[in-house]
């Protein structure tokens, strides 16, 4: 999954950008106002962390331009904006949810995952596909009720194959889900990623459209 984050302080910008790598979620930080949202224009987003405070354009200003240009990605608000009135304008304004400073990253990291399951239409944190497992909250997969040993980007790309269940999914796009602008992406990863899901889970369980793309195939 990949996060925008726009967060102007650098302590709690730093912190929320290492702790969402670790958790595995791609991550693009920006300090400035204006550059964050025009980013949400230029990539595939799942989800939005957004201060308010910011120096050069109110949060709530880019959050009412996201809405009025028909951008429906879901959108948390991490403010030091307190008051019941602000939250209540901020939902209004089109925020899917609404967490005060001071926060835990735990709770950022569920928060996140449930609007990013939310948008695709589950309401829990477990996802299931055949014999095959997958919860969202403890990032843990299993096979037969056994765990699947996976890396961090074999573990996504998993994620992000049973949330887009049923559609197809180019190159670019899992490129784009899978890393953030800073990193170098080799030129068959998502390739070397597919093969070894295939090992561990089944040789048909994800099909190529040659040209096109990747899908799941058959339950395992």
């Amino acid at each position: 999954m990949r996060i925008l984050l726009i967060e102007d302080d650098p302590l709690i910008g730093d912190g929320l950008a290492n702790g969402l790598k670790k958790s595995g979620m791609a991550t693009d930080w920006f300090r400035s106002g204006r550059q964050g949202q025009a980013a949400l224009e230029t990539a595939p987003y799942d989800a939005v962390i957004l201060d308010l405070g910011l120096p050069e354009i109110d949060g709530m200003d880019i959050l009412q331009y996201w809405r009025k240009k028909n951008i429906q990605t879901p959108v948390l608000i991490l403010t030091a904006r307190d008051a019941v009135e602000n939250r209540v304008e901020g939902l209004n304004a089109g925020a899917d949810d609404y967490l005060p400073k001071p926060f835990a990253l735990d709770e950022v990291i569920a928060r996140l995952n449930a609007l990013i399951r939310r948008k695709q239409g589950y309401s829990q944190a477990l996802l299931q596909y055949g014999n095959l497992s997958l919860d969202t909250a403890a990032k843990v997969a299993t096979l037969h009720g056994k765990p699947l040993d996976l890396t961090a980007r074999e573990y996504t790309l998993l994620e992000l194959l049973l949330l887009h269940k049923g559609r197809l999914l180019t190159r670019a796009v899992i490129e784009e889900k899978l890393y953030n602008w800073d990193q170098e992406i080799d030129s068959n990863a998502v390739e070397v990623y597919i093969h070894h899901l295939r090992k561990k889970i089944g040789t048909k369980f994800i099909l190529t459209k040659r040209g096109l793309g990747y899908t799941i195939g058959e339950e395992p």
